[in-house]
């Protein structure tokens, strides 16, 4: 399998700027349903997409990456924050606005058991968005649904049939192409690989990368294999309890983790020769992942950071850039010099 590598030295396009981005769910309790919290799942996140790459998300389960992807399409409305995407700030537009906007982004969905009405067949799933936006009339429509289904790997005849007659795989392959169907500018792909057998996996990788070639796609591609992420991914951003705390380029960040977290996710892959992964030291972070309705005060990390110390607990560490391109939340990880 090729690996995307950028080649290019020029600026690259900013296709997505998110800004201090915030998602809280309010915690209601007692009769009268009264707020007396909030469950913080994404908290002050910031970073950019460039046009024509793979950006990839990954932590642990919990870490906010579901959330955030959904918050960015507005299925989630924002706490606070910017999304600015094509010079229009997504989190500030009316509903009918924002209804026009998701024309050129779509969201690929971790569960293809789920993602797929079983009462429509795949003519009317993949079809229903140029339904949606009067796009084409119904022979029109069938026209491009058998070329969709054909750019995913699929029968064209398939269009009759309904979602129970797919195994996940192929399902998947169908949600693809529903979310190809209006000719978007981003895709966000929420784990669409976690639900699927591992031989299945690298397949729909591959179709994922060959269609970003083919038709000029950008991703954020949400995961939690980390290996998978390396393969596909140009950058890599690593979330903690509903922040950001590692963003760098793929070889960077696997070459040259910074943030204690990070390394302890890395040092979690196997390696498939045995004598260099008798050699390999994992770090073990004690405790569970703290609750983002009560959060730790200072560093989020600083319960399970195996590197831990006073300040840790006190301040918040900034998210600032240590190198060119590698950002970093952590107080002993300095800017070079």
């Amino acid at each position: 399998m090729a690996e995307a590598v950028k080649t290019s030295d020029a600026p690259q396009e900013v296709l997505l700027h998110v800004e201090g981005l915030k998602k809280y769910f309010p915690i209601r309790r007692g009769v009268f349903q009264r707020h007396v919290g909030d469950v913080k799942a994404v908290d002050d996140v910031s970073f950019d997409v460039y046009r024509g790459e793979t950006l990839g998300l990954v932590g642990e389960s919990g870490c906010g990456k579901t959330t955030t992807g959904r918050t960015i399409i507005r299925i989630y409305e924002p706490t606070a924050g910017h999304v600015i995407f094509k010079d229009q700030d997504l989190a500030a537009l009316r509903a009918n606005e924002m209804r026009e906007m998701r024309r050129s982004m779509q969201m690929i969905f971790q569960d293809p058991y789920a993602s797929l009405n079983p009462r429509m067949s795949v003519l009317k799933i993949v079809g229903e968005p140029l339904e949606v936006f009067h796009l084409a009339n119904k022979e029109e429509r069938r026209e491009r649904v058998a070329h969709l289904l054909q750019l995913v790997g699929l029968n064209p005849d398939f269009m009759v049939r309904y979602p129970h007659e797919f195994s996940g795989g192929q399902r998947q392959r169908i949600g693809l192409a529903r979310s190809l169907a209006l000719n978007p500018d981003l895709i966000i792909c929420d784990e669409p690989i976690s639900a699927l057998d591992v031989s299945i996996q690298a397949q729909v990788v591959n179709l994922l990368e060959d269609l970003q070639q083919e038709l000029g796609l950008t991703y954020i591609f949400i995961a939690h294999d980390l290996s998978m992420v390396r393969h596909i991914s140009d950058r890599v951003a690593v979330m903690y309890l509903g922040k950001i705390v590692e963003l760098t380029d793929r070889d960077t960040l696997y070459a040259k983790p910074l943030h204690p977290y990070t390394q302890a996710l890395l040092s979690a892959i196997p390696v498939p020769d045995p004598v260099i992964e008798e050699t390999r030291q994992r770090i073990l972070l004690e405790g569970d992942l703290p609750s983002p309705a009560n959060p730790p005060k200072g560093c989020n990390f600083s319960t399970r950071c195996p590197q831990v110390q006073d300040i840790c607990e006190q301040e918040e560490p900034p998210f600032i850039e240590v190198e060119p391109g590698h950002l970093c939340a952590c107080h002993f990880v300095k800017p070079a010099t």
